[in-house]
């Protein structure tokens, strides 16, 4: 029960961290219709930024500026980039993200170099916050699941009660009749995807004390943030929290346990005949879930495709 109950709140605090992560690439998505391909190079360019502000002015700091610098590299990637190839359609957009990711990525090599680094966790979220059954639970794992809480409740907040909430849903669908009631709509464009940015390079700041801070953690989490974002559906915020919870839960878990696909196979059938056991090769019935964890993602991701093409709560169409 112990174990289990660390596991679920591990899983909890990792699923949060993925919705931290995908909330920003939802929130372009829903607004503005791009699929930012350089969205985890953002969260990658957040997490180096946070870490030379935290050295010199402390974690708290970092939490403020980083998001502030990268959304300001976001709206400058909109405004003078984006907005030039959006009359030629959303493959032209997708291109222009993707060449954009790796400019961040080589931008990073140059400015911070190859070898990794290692984010402290503050002092003051140091420790372990409460037990558990007995046992200890992270205080900064507890900090990170309260700014995702406090973040989904923001965006909930700010796009869905607030008038700016109801200007940018406005501008999405009927941008001709915004303007004339005299905003400027490719500004609430721009601010929308320097938004999305910022939120992703938070959970850069946030992530790096648990994560090594690398030039390849943009690759490491870049898909895993895609199989979030279509597995709940493209452009839906619930859904991005819901997929979050679900694969952080579930890698957590299998993770944690050293069950074999033989011991599970086993299980699965009677033990008197141990035919799905033997149609296994040898080499796949040694395997734990643990080794087959990074593999989670993924496997959610086709089922999704073949039962639910749309994910979880997807209001768009497919060719969207």
């Amino acid at each position: 029960m112990q174990s289990f109950v660390i596991d679920a709140l591990n899983g909890v605090s990792y699923g949060l961290l993925l919705f931290m992560l995908s909330a920003g690439l939802t929130l372009i998505f829903s607004m503005l219709g791009v699929l930012n391909f350089a969205h985890a190079s953002f969260y990658m360019l957040g997490a180096y930024v946070g870490f030379s502000v935290a050295a010199r002015a402390g974690f708290w700091w970092a939490l403020i500026v980083a998001p502030l610098v990268v959304g300001l590299m976001g709206a400058a990637l909109e405004r003078w980039l984006l907005r030039r190839v959006r009359p030629h359609g959303h493959l032209a957009e997708l291109l222009l993200t993707f060449g954009a990711a790796y400019l961040i990525a080589e931008g990073v090599k140059l400015v911070w170099g190859l070898q990794p680094l290692s984010a402290p966790v503050p002092r003051a979220l140091d420790g372990s916050l409460i037990d558990v059954y007995g046992l200890a639970f992270s205080r900064y794992r507890a900090f990170m699941m309260a700014v995702a809480i406090a973040m989904l409740a923001m965006l909930y907040a700010v796009l869905r009660v607030s008038k700016a909430g109801l200007v940018v849903r406005a501008a999405l669908t009927h941008p001709q009749a915004v303007e004339a009631l005299g905003h400027d709509v490719p500004r609430v464009f721009t601010c929308v995807f320097a938004a999305g940015t910022a939120l992703a390079a938070l959970a850069g700041v946030i992530g790096a004390p648990l994560f090594v801070v690398e030039p390849a953690m943009a690759d490491a989490v870049g898909s895993i943030v895609f199989v979030v974002v279509v597995i709940g559906g493209l452009g839906s915020l619930g859904g991005a929290l819901a997929a979050s919870l679900v694969i952080g839960c579930l890698q957590t878990f299998a993770v944690s346990t050293d069950i074999s696909l033989g011991d599970l196979a086993s299980a699965l059938m009677d033990s008197s005949t141990g035919d799905i056991e033997r149609a296994l090769p040898p080499a796949w019935s040694a395997l734990t879930l643990a080794q087959l964890a990074p593999l989670v993602p993924y496997v959610l991701l086709v089922a999704m495709l073949a039962v639910r093409s749309r994910g979880l709560f997807g209001q768009r169409d497919d060719d969207a």
